[in-house]
């Protein structure tokens, strides 16, 4: 299954500041993340972002917010994006089927977010770049629990790429400029 720009909106959960630190290779995924959402911004992608209890686990990272080209997050208290009615309205007021997600942490909140998503027949493609776990097992048994599900495992550079289809897009140039 291909991801094709009429049909993706992106997801990124939980990337807050007081999460990632903890998490593996958590600087990289951050970066990685921001290349991402710099990429689908440019593409014209909405972007929603998650923050699970920011009371106590404080906002994402500032530059998360500025990669996307917003200030606003939507909170949740439940594990799955899902859980939370107002995330589900807002994701089903796009109408778009292909959701990329990133995010933290890939056993707990992205797990289950695409899980899901999946059943309720969303396309689901994970980045596997962008997301992370404390711990390096849960991080590999997630992925492969959710390509088991049905989610297409891929890169921020793969998805970027194969959203343009040609070096004839628009964008091509300025999206090869922040992955180089």
């Amino acid at each position: 299954m291909k991801i094709k720009l009429p049909h993706a909106i992106a997801l990124a959960i939980d990337e807050q500041e007081r999460l990632l630190p903890a998490m593996q290779n958590g600087e990289e995924t951050l970066r990685h993340t921001e290349t991402l959402l710099k990429g689908l911004r440019l593409l014209d992608i909405p972007i929603l972002i998650t923050q699970q209890y920011t009371k106590g686990l404080g906002m994402s990272s500032p530059s998360l917010f500025e990669a996307a080209g917003t200030d606003s997050w939507l909170e949740k208290r439940t594990f799955s994006c899902l859980g939370d009615e107002i995330i589900r309205k807002t994701l089903q007021d796009f109408h778009k089927k292909q959701v990329i997600v990133c995010g933290v942490e890939a056993h707990i909140c992205v797990e289950q977010t695409v899980l899901d998503l999946l059943h309720l027949g969303y396309e689901v493609f994970l980045i596997a770049d962008c997301v992370s776990s404390r711990k390096s097992s849960d991080l590999q048994t997630a992925i492969r629990r959710m390509t088991q599900a049905g989610a297409v495992v891929t890169s921020y550079e793969a998805i970027l790429f194969e959203l343009m289809e040609t070096s004839m897009h628009p964008r091509f140039r300025e999206i090869s400029a922040l992955i180089k």
